[in-house]
């Protein structure tokens, strides 16, 4: 869109030019613009403006007709405003041809020259060659020196951009940046885009972080934040990339799920696991992220973490119902267990049991067997432990509950003993 309307612009410049005779008095003799000849191709520009196209090429082939009496500034004109025609209908190969002829004419006035050279080069780099876009560039310079060199530049380095010259393309973008910064504001948004590729290609990561830190100074843009972060990231910088996603999220710039969710994995590393569980929750709640089995194990690891056990069990009980085996509520029986809610605990262990694909069931009949030990039920809790003896990855945990439990239950005999006598 930009380059577009910096073609449209230079044109237009290009055609006011045209309507002034005063251009045609400058160092290099230029031969003047006859009435007769601007009239009439003033006629054209007013069909084609009004719609009707090809009655302006029809009025500019009448012109063409005449060409031998023409000098090289009306010839010059013709071609120019057959490209300005060709361009407005977006044939744009058609429209290059034109202006090309525009330069090959001489002597022409120099600001006609300058302008037309310069839309070359960027219609040029629309149609993607690049060489030429570049050679055109040079001969611009060449009539411009040092002026404007800022416009050339940024042109310039888009061009070997886009041709893949990454290296080459780093030198005149930085200059224009620079220029810019060192008159005390800031080059054009789509500068910093362009370094920032550029660096991104040429796998400057830490360079990447910088133009993007300046692009959040200056235009601070939701955008900007989520992508350093990103790159922080990348650097392992994680608290940086924690400080970053946590004002993005503050100013509501943090609206994609996915953004969201390395978020809470950001807070959860980094030992914040509360924040975690609150963000998860949030993007839970707005559909932000789906209600699936990974993010409710994520919230539940977070209350878990944060010791948070009624928000840790009802996440665990959510996730359960999406899986199709009891680990889940193994896990959810042992924070019930923690939490000293012992027939929760119970019901949920004989449920993972129930639903089966343990990695380690033995530890379910130890939880269920030290929650009935808790609740002074002997029996149950012996029998629980005699199962848990079964399994290997529980047989000498429970043997050593079994002592205990015995031990209590007939500690408990002799109490009820001596009371009754």
């Amino acid at each position: 869109m930009m380059r577009k309307l910096l073609a449209v612009m230079s044109i237009a410049v290009v055609a006011q030019v045209f309507a002034t005779q005063a251009l045609a008095q400058e160092t290099k003799r230029v031969p003047a613009l006859r009435e007769q000849v601007y009239s009439q191709l003033a006629r054209a520009q007013e069909l084609a403006d009004n719609g009707d196209v090809s009655g302006g090429i029809a009025a500019l082939k009448t012109v063409e007709s005449k060409i031998s009496s023409m000098n090289s500034y009306e010839r010059a004109m013709l071609w120019n405003f057959y490209g300005y025609m060709h361009y407005g209908e977006d044939r744009i190969d058609q429209a290059i041809s034109y202006f090309a002829k525009v330069v090959q004419e001489d002597p022409i006035p120099e600001a006609l020259k300058q302008n037309t050279l310069f839309s070359l080069a960027q219609l040029s780099l629309g149609q993607g060659d690049y060489a030429q876009t570049l050679s055109y560039l040079d001969q611009w310079q060449q009539l411009m020196g040092d002026e404007q060199a800022t416009k050339a530049d940024v042109l310039r380095a888009q061009a070997l951009y886009q041709k893949g010259d990454f290296a080459a393309a780093l030198a005149p973008i930085q200059r224009a940046i620079g220029k810019a910064e060192a008159a005390g504001g800031a080059g054009e948004e789509n500068w910093y885009v362009l370094q920032r590729a550029i660096h991104f290609e040429l796998e400057q990561t830490v360079e990447v972080a910088k133009v993007l830190e300046k692009m959040i100074k200056h235009f601070n843009k939701p955008e900007y934040w989520i992508q350093l972060a990103g790159v922080y990231g990348q650097l392992e910088r994680d608290q940086e990339q924690l400080a970053m996603l946590e004002a993005a999220y503050q100013q509501g710039f943090l609206t994609k799920g996915q953004d969201l969710q390395t978020l809470v994995q950001s807070y959860f590393f980094a030992g914040i696991p509360y924040k975690a569980g609150q963000v998860m929750e949030y993007a839970l709640k707005e559909e932000k992220l789906p209600a699936d089995l990974r993010n409710l194990k994520m919230l539940a690891q977070s209350w878990i973490a944060a010791r948070e056990t009624e928000k840790a069990v009802d996440a665990l009980e959510r996730a359960a119902k999406l899986s199709d085996d009891g680990e889940l509520d193994a896990q959810r029986a042992q924070v019930l267990l923690n939490a000293e809610q012992y027939e929760a605990a119970i019901i949920a262990a004989q449920l993972a049991l129930d639903k089966g694909k343990l990695e380690k069931p033995g530890t379910m009949y130890l939880v269920i067997g030290m929650a009935e030990l808790e609740q002074e039920n002997y029996n149950p809790a012996l029998q629980a432990f005699a199962k848990a003896k079964a399994f290997d990855d529980a047989r000498k945990a429970a043997m050593q509950w079994e002592r205990y439990a015995t031990a209590e239950q007939q500690q408990a005999e002799r109490i009820k003993q001596l009371q009754s006598s």
